[in-house]
Protein backbone atom coordinates (compact mmCIF):
# COMPACT_ATOMS: atom_id res chain seq x y z
CA UNK A 1 0.00 0.00 0.00
CA UNK A 2 0.95 3.15 -0.64
CA UNK A 3 2.40 6.00 1.63
CA UNK A 4 -0.68 8.12 0.26
CA UNK A 5 -2.96 5.46 1.05
CA UNK A 6 -1.70 4.49 4.30
CA UNK A 7 -2.52 8.91 4.79
CA UNK A 8 -6.01 8.33 3.96
CA UNK A 9 -6.55 5.57 5.90
CA UNK A 10 -5.31 7.26 9.13
CA UNK A 11 -7.42 10.48 8.65
CA UNK A 12 -10.69 8.60 8.26
CA UNK A 13 -9.40 6.29 11.53
CA UNK A 14 -8.88 9.66 13.29
CA UNK A 15 -12.22 11.28 11.91
CA UNK A 16 -14.03 8.47 13.07
CA UNK A 17 -12.44 8.23 16.70
CA UNK A 18 -13.34 11.88 16.99
CA UNK A 19 -17.13 11.25 15.87
CA UNK A 20 -17.30 8.19 18.43
CA UNK A 21 -15.40 10.46 21.41
CA UNK A 22 -18.26 13.11 20.34
CA UNK A 23 -21.13 10.80 20.31
CA UNK A 24 -20.19 9.06 23.78
CA UNK A 25 -20.37 12.60 24.60
CA UNK A 26 -24.01 13.11 24.18
CA UNK A 27 -24.43 10.16 26.20
CA UNK A 28 -22.26 10.89 28.68
CA UNK A 29 -24.22 14.39 28.91
CA UNK A 30 -27.48 12.93 29.68
CA UNK A 31 -26.73 10.54 31.73
CA UNK A 32 -25.41 13.04 33.90
CA UNK A 33 -28.80 14.96 33.33
CA UNK A 34 -30.29 11.80 35.01
CA UNK A 35 -28.10 12.24 38.14
CA UNK A 36 -28.88 15.67 38.58
CA UNK A 37 -32.97 15.29 38.39
CA UNK A 38 -32.46 11.61 40.12
CA UNK A 39 -35.54 12.79 42.10
CA UNK A 40 -37.42 12.77 39.50
CA UNK A 41 -36.27 10.02 37.54
CA UNK A 42 -36.68 7.80 41.06
CA UNK A 43 -40.75 9.38 40.81
CA UNK A 44 -41.04 8.09 37.38
CA UNK A 45 -39.53 4.41 37.65
CA UNK A 46 -41.59 4.05 40.82
CA UNK A 47 -45.02 5.71 38.97
CA UNK A 48 -43.96 3.00 36.24
CA UNK A 49 -43.75 0.06 38.56
CA UNK A 50 -47.36 0.89 39.76
CA UNK A 51 -48.79 0.92 36.78
CA UNK A 52 -47.24 -2.42 35.78
CA UNK A 53 -48.25 -3.65 38.88
CA UNK A 54 -52.16 -2.28 38.52
CA UNK A 55 -51.67 -3.94 35.02
CA UNK A 56 -50.96 -7.31 35.71
CA UNK A 57 -53.27 -7.28 38.64
CA UNK A 58 -56.44 -6.80 36.33
CA UNK A 59 -55.26 -10.14 35.05
CA UNK A 60 -54.82 -11.63 38.31
CA UNK A 61 -58.56 -10.93 38.94
CA UNK A 62 -59.31 -13.14 35.70
CA UNK A 63 -57.43 -16.55 37.89
CA UNK A 64 -55.84 -16.88 35.14
CA UNK A 65 -52.03 -16.72 34.95
CA UNK A 66 -51.48 -16.37 30.87
CA UNK A 67 -53.80 -13.13 31.24
CA UNK A 68 -51.53 -11.66 33.85
CA UNK A 69 -48.81 -12.57 31.60
CA UNK A 70 -50.07 -11.47 28.65
CA UNK A 71 -50.75 -8.03 30.41
CA UNK A 72 -47.62 -7.66 32.19
CA UNK A 73 -45.35 -8.23 28.76
CA UNK A 74 -47.65 -5.51 26.97
CA UNK A 75 -46.94 -3.26 29.93
CA UNK A 76 -43.31 -4.14 30.44
CA UNK A 77 -42.58 -3.87 26.23
CA UNK A 78 -44.57 -0.33 26.67
CA UNK A 79 -42.27 1.27 29.30
CA UNK A 80 -39.36 -0.10 26.86
CA UNK A 81 -40.20 0.88 23.55
CA UNK A 82 -42.22 4.76 25.14
CA UNK A 83 -39.36 5.29 27.15
CA UNK A 84 -36.66 5.10 23.83
CA UNK A 85 -39.25 6.85 21.70
CA UNK A 86 -39.40 9.45 24.28
CA UNK A 87 -35.55 10.24 24.74
CA UNK A 88 -35.45 10.57 21.27
CA UNK A 89 -38.08 12.47 20.57
CA UNK A 90 -38.41 14.71 23.38
CA UNK A 91 -34.02 15.11 22.97
CA UNK A 92 -34.87 18.93 21.86
CA UNK A 93 -37.70 19.34 24.76
CA UNK A 94 -34.56 18.42 27.28
CA UNK A 95 -32.09 20.90 24.68
CA UNK A 96 -34.06 23.79 25.64
CA UNK A 97 -34.82 23.31 28.99
CA UNK A 98 -31.20 23.33 29.47
CA UNK A 99 -31.39 26.13 27.39
CA UNK A 100 -28.42 24.55 25.06
CA UNK A 101 -30.25 24.14 21.94
CA UNK A 102 -28.73 27.30 20.32
CA UNK A 103 -24.94 25.59 21.32
CA UNK A 104 -25.75 22.01 20.47
CA UNK A 105 -27.25 22.87 16.97
CA UNK A 106 -24.86 25.28 16.16
CA UNK A 107 -21.76 23.12 17.28
CA UNK A 108 -19.22 21.96 14.58
CA UNK A 109 -20.75 18.13 15.57
CA UNK A 110 -22.27 16.44 12.52
CA UNK A 111 -25.80 16.01 13.30
CA UNK A 112 -25.65 12.36 13.07
CA UNK A 113 -23.21 12.18 16.13
CA UNK A 114 -25.15 13.85 18.12
CA UNK A 115 -28.57 11.34 17.13
CA UNK A 116 -26.18 8.53 17.70
CA UNK A 117 -25.56 9.67 21.25
CA UNK A 118 -28.90 10.54 21.79
CA UNK A 119 -30.23 7.19 20.91
CA UNK A 120 -27.08 5.53 22.41
CA UNK A 121 -28.40 6.47 25.90
CA UNK A 122 -32.44 5.93 24.84
CA UNK A 123 -31.63 2.40 24.20
CA UNK A 124 -28.93 1.83 27.76
CA UNK A 125 -32.25 3.95 29.96
CA UNK A 126 -34.64 2.22 28.40
CA UNK A 127 -33.16 -1.42 28.86
CA UNK A 128 -31.93 -0.25 32.65
CA UNK A 129 -35.30 1.16 33.65
CA UNK A 130 -37.18 -1.96 32.28
CA UNK A 131 -34.73 -4.62 34.14
CA UNK A 132 -35.91 -2.94 36.94
CA UNK A 133 -39.27 -2.93 36.61
CA UNK A 134 -39.17 -6.36 35.41
CA UNK A 135 -37.51 -7.47 38.38
CA UNK A 136 -40.04 -5.76 40.64
CA UNK A 137 -43.03 -7.98 38.77
CA UNK A 138 -40.84 -11.12 39.18
CA UNK A 139 -41.00 -10.29 42.71
CA UNK A 140 -44.56 -8.74 43.25
CA UNK A 141 -46.52 -11.40 40.92
CA UNK A 142 -43.82 -14.60 41.65
CA UNK A 143 -43.55 -15.14 37.78
CA UNK A 144 -43.18 -18.40 36.37
CA UNK A 145 -41.56 -18.50 33.33
CA UNK A 146 -40.37 -22.22 32.95
CA UNK A 147 -41.08 -23.18 28.92
CA UNK A 148 -40.31 -19.33 28.17
CA UNK A 149 -37.65 -18.79 25.22
CA UNK A 150 -36.08 -15.48 26.93
CA UNK A 151 -33.19 -15.16 24.32
CA UNK A 152 -36.14 -15.47 21.69
CA UNK A 153 -37.96 -12.42 23.00
CA UNK A 154 -33.87 -10.62 23.80
CA UNK A 155 -34.17 -10.48 19.76
CA UNK A 156 -37.36 -9.13 19.45
CA UNK A 157 -36.42 -6.79 21.93
CA UNK A 158 -33.75 -5.81 20.06
CA UNK A 159 -34.61 -5.20 16.94
CA UNK A 160 -37.67 -3.69 18.13
CA UNK A 161 -35.04 -0.83 19.41
CA UNK A 162 -34.66 0.00 15.64
CA UNK A 163 -38.16 1.41 13.95
CA UNK A 164 -38.89 2.83 17.55
CA UNK A 165 -35.72 5.08 16.79
CA UNK A 166 -36.82 5.97 13.63
CA UNK A 167 -40.44 6.67 14.57
CA UNK A 168 -38.54 8.99 17.71
CA UNK A 169 -36.70 11.11 14.83
CA UNK A 170 -39.50 12.16 13.13
CA UNK A 171 -41.15 13.23 15.80
CA UNK A 172 -38.31 14.89 17.54
CA UNK A 173 -38.44 17.48 15.22
CA UNK A 174 -41.96 18.57 16.34
CA UNK A 175 -40.18 20.19 19.52
CA UNK A 176 -37.85 22.45 17.21
CA UNK A 177 -40.29 23.77 15.00
CA UNK A 178 -42.88 25.11 17.44
CA UNK A 179 -41.73 25.65 21.35
CA UNK A 180 -45.20 25.49 22.07
CA UNK A 181 -47.24 22.56 20.75
CA UNK A 182 -44.11 20.36 19.55
CA UNK A 183 -44.36 18.27 22.88
CA UNK A 184 -47.79 17.89 22.90
CA UNK A 185 -47.46 16.15 19.19
CA UNK A 186 -45.40 14.10 20.29
CA UNK A 187 -47.16 12.85 22.95
CA UNK A 188 -50.48 12.71 20.70
CA UNK A 189 -48.50 10.11 18.44
CA UNK A 190 -47.29 8.25 21.20
CA UNK A 191 -50.86 8.17 22.82
CA UNK A 192 -51.94 6.99 19.06
CA UNK A 193 -49.61 4.15 18.82
CA UNK A 194 -50.57 2.75 22.36
CA UNK A 195 -53.89 2.57 20.87
CA UNK A 196 -53.17 0.65 17.70
CA UNK A 197 -50.58 -1.58 18.75
CA UNK A 198 -52.87 -4.07 20.98
CA UNK A 199 -49.89 -3.28 23.91
CA UNK A 200 -53.19 -4.52 26.13
CA UNK A 201 -55.71 -6.46 23.72
CA UNK A 202 -55.46 -8.20 20.20
CA UNK A 203 -55.74 -5.57 17.56
CA UNK A 204 -58.94 -7.59 16.79
CA UNK A 205 -60.70 -5.66 19.23
CA UNK A 206 -60.25 -2.57 17.12
CA UNK A 207 -62.41 -1.08 15.34
CA UNK A 208 -62.83 -2.54 11.98
CA UNK A 209 -60.97 1.12 10.72
CA UNK A 210 -58.36 1.09 13.08
CA UNK A 211 -57.26 -2.24 12.61
CA UNK A 212 -55.37 -1.80 9.24
CA UNK A 213 -53.49 1.09 10.97
CA UNK A 214 -52.39 -2.00 13.33
CA UNK A 215 -51.30 -4.21 10.89
CA UNK A 216 -48.72 -0.98 9.68
CA UNK A 217 -47.04 -0.59 13.64
CA UNK A 218 -44.45 -2.41 14.40
CA UNK A 219 -45.04 -1.99 18.09
CA UNK A 220 -47.74 -4.62 17.28
CA UNK A 221 -45.01 -7.52 15.53
CA UNK A 222 -42.89 -6.43 18.42
CA UNK A 223 -45.95 -7.17 21.23
CA UNK A 224 -46.57 -10.24 19.19
CA UNK A 225 -43.25 -11.67 18.92
CA UNK A 226 -42.31 -11.09 22.77
CA UNK A 227 -45.96 -12.76 23.95
CA UNK A 228 -45.09 -15.77 21.17
CA UNK A 229 -41.45 -16.10 23.01
CA UNK A 230 -42.41 -15.60 26.66
CA UNK A 231 -46.04 -17.33 26.50
CA UNK A 232 -46.20 -20.13 23.89
CA UNK A 233 -42.20 -20.52 24.14
CA UNK A 234 -41.26 -20.34 20.38
CA UNK A 235 -38.45 -21.47 19.23
CA UNK A 236 -35.84 -18.49 18.01
CA UNK A 237 -35.89 -19.85 14.65
CA UNK A 238 -39.35 -19.33 14.40
CA UNK A 239 -39.01 -15.90 15.36
CA UNK A 240 -36.14 -14.93 12.58
CA UNK A 241 -38.67 -13.84 10.13
CA UNK A 242 -40.37 -11.39 12.79
CA UNK A 243 -36.95 -9.91 13.89
CA UNK A 244 -35.95 -9.58 9.95
CA UNK A 245 -39.54 -7.17 9.34
CA UNK A 246 -38.73 -5.36 13.11
CA UNK A 247 -35.07 -4.93 11.79
CA UNK A 248 -36.28 -4.02 8.10
CA UNK A 249 -38.85 -1.46 8.89
CA UNK A 250 -35.89 0.01 11.31
CA UNK A 251 -33.68 0.11 8.20
CA UNK A 252 -37.04 2.17 5.98
CA UNK A 253 -37.25 4.67 9.34
CA UNK A 254 -34.14 5.78 10.57
CA UNK A 255 -33.18 6.78 7.27
CA UNK A 256 -36.35 8.43 6.70
CA UNK A 257 -36.49 9.81 10.41
CA UNK A 258 -32.79 11.55 9.96
CA UNK A 259 -34.29 13.12 6.53
CA UNK A 260 -36.92 14.51 8.22
CA UNK A 261 -34.77 15.80 11.38
CA UNK A 262 -32.36 17.44 8.97
CA UNK A 263 -34.62 19.02 6.88
CA UNK A 264 -36.48 20.53 10.18
CA UNK A 265 -33.25 21.60 11.50
CA UNK A 266 -32.28 23.53 8.17
CA UNK A 267 -35.76 25.27 8.71
CA UNK A 268 -35.09 26.11 12.48
CA UNK A 269 -31.91 27.58 11.42
CA UNK A 270 -32.94 29.47 8.33
CA UNK A 271 -36.15 30.75 10.27
CA UNK A 272 -34.21 31.89 13.31
CA UNK A 273 -35.95 29.31 16.07
CA UNK A 274 -33.59 27.85 18.09
CA UNK A 275 -33.44 30.58 20.59
CA UNK A 276 -37.34 30.49 20.78
CA UNK A 277 -37.91 29.07 24.66
CA UNK A 278 -41.54 28.82 24.50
Amino acid sequence: MRPSNFSAVNAINARLAGEFKASYAFLERNINLVRRYAGWELCFLVYAMVSTFSIGLIGKTMGDDRAVLYLLVGALMWSFLSSIFNEVAHSISWERWEDTLEYTFMAPVHRLTHLVGVTWFAIVYGLARTLIVLLACSWFFELNLAGANIPGAMLILAASCFPMLGMGLVVAVMPLLSAEKGTQAAHIILGIVLLISGVYYPIEALPAWLQPLGRICPVTYSLDGVRKALLDGTSTLELLPLAGALLLAGIVLIPAGYAVFTKGEHFAKVHGLLKRSG
